[in-house]
């Protein structure tokens, strides 16, 4: 791992004696885990109804979007733009830049964009998501990752969280934009989507919502959207890949906890359990694979408007609770803003279960703009994903929402695995030194 020490081979022997206690700690936590998972999820009576697509919206975009491959093909993709026209797509551009400073202002940005078109469904799910790369970033500087990683694999993993967020937002944020300016107008403007290097994928997935108001097919189209918008420029982008994709720790990432999206909410079953939220959400398997990133996006999608509990709870939550990038704006049960220990001392497990040990302090977890200023985000590399119907037309379909899909005490789990693996290295160092 980025800050640990490799142990040599005479050292081995040591080491081995060192941490004969650890294979019973690594028992005993696979036991706690087992016990912790089971009953997971929330109690549910009725089966929860899938996220529909209809037929009627895929005959339309495959029309659409047959419509679109033939104005590439004649080179026929965009018309000149008015004096009117050039106007909204400057101030688009500016408002769009000025939101893109930072994770939090971004977050925010998505929120506002919510309360006011509440039938942009994919509005609160980047909302959400947002606050879970915020969360992200400040981990790399608080209590926990910094004990397991180098300054340089964090300044790098930040990078690449800032980078991937950045974009998806550069791109997608004027669409909202420019679809609340139609509203205003109360004519469509869709046809400026290419002066804006909107993909041809989106135009006749706008143009049909603008018609019809097919929340869950714009969600769909826009997940899709966005997970091939950063394909080549993060995902397959060969110095993201050397220094993050590629490298030991970030393919165990499950210890990072950076493949967990989760979102707060009280289920209705557990309101006797305490005041603190639940997290619904899932694990993101294989970030290298476009087709799962997809239908992870999707199905994080069908737990936020599929269960009515999470929904509630996550309105709840967001409307009543400012993002800060610290983790305390969920759990200020596990985590604060304010360092309670020096970071220089030895560490000393403090989870137990899903609480804190008795006199122990919580979790350093700082605000996003305490430990990361702003960056700019460096210019976009210009293409359109878009070249054929068949590819993204597969992930057009309804839903189901998946089971279970609350992951609280996975989280719990997986803080607990991050101390193990603090505690461990701490002893390797120990013993070669």
């Amino acid at each position: 791992m980025g800050g640990t020490v490799k142990p040599s081979g005479k050292n081995m022997k040591a080491v081995l004696n060192k941490m004969r206690g650890l294979p019973n700690a690594v028992a005993q936590l696979f036991k706690q885990q087992a016990s912790l998972l089971l009953d997971s999820s929330p109690k549910i009576g009725d089966p929860l109804e899938a996220i529909p697509v209809t037929t009627a919206f895929i005959g339309r975009l495959e029309k659409g979007l047959k419509h679109q491959i033939a104005l590439l093909q004649s080179g026929v993709v965009s018309s000149p733009l008015s004096t009117a026209e050039k106007e909204i797509v400057l101030r688009i551009r500016e408002k769009t830049q000025w939101e893109n400073r930072n994770n939090v202002t971004r977050t925010n940005a998505y929120w506002s964009c919510y309360q006011d078109h509440p039938e942009l469904h994919w509005a609160l799910l980047a909302h959400m998501v947002s606050r879970n790369g915020g969360w992200c970033m400040t981990d790399l500087r608080g209590e926990l990752l910094p004990h397991l990683i180098s300054n340089e694999l964090a300044q790098h993993l930040f990078a690449f969280l800032e980078r991937a967020n950045g974009l998806i937002f550069q791109d997608a944020y004027p669409q909202l934009l420019l679809y609340g300016e139609s509203k205003r107008r109360k004519m469509s403007l869709f046809h400026l989507l290419p002066h804006l290097d909107i993909s041809f994928w989106m135009a006749p997935v706008w143009s049909d919502f603008w018609t019809h108001r097919e929340s869950a097919a714009l969600t769909i189209a826009l997940i899709v959207n966005e997970q091939n918008y950063i394909e080549k420029r993060i995902v397959k982008n060969k110095l993201i890949q050397q220094t993050v994709l590629n490298t030991p720790l970030f393919k165990t990432q499950a210890w990072l906890q950076l493949n967990q999206i989760g979102f707060p909410f009280f289920p209705a079953s557990n309101e006797t359990q305490g005041p603190q939220p639940h997290l619904a959400g899932l694990i993101l398997e294989n970030f290298a694979s476009l087709t799962e990133r997809i239908e992870f996006g999707k199905s994080l999608y069908a737990i936020l408007f599929g269960a009515p509990d999470v929904l509630q709870g996550v309105l709840r939550f967001a409307t009543t609770t400012p993002h800060t990038g610290s983790r305390s704006d969920y759990w200020s049960h596990l985590f604060a803003r304010i360092r309670k220990t020096p970071p220089d001392k030895k560490y000393q497990e403090r989870l137990d279960g899903s609480a804190l040990k008795k006199g122990t302090q919580p979790f350093y977890s700082p605000t996003l703009t305490s430990v990361w200023p702003d960056r700019s985000l460096a210019p976009v590399e210009p293409g359109d994903w878009f070249t054929n119907v068949k590819k993204p037309m597969v992930h057009m379909h309804s839903i189901p929402i998946p089971i279970p899909y609350d992951l609280t005490k996975e989280v719990y789990f997986g803080l607990s695995k991050i101390e193990l693996g603090i505690v461990a290295a701490q002893a390797i160092k120990k013993v070669i030194r």
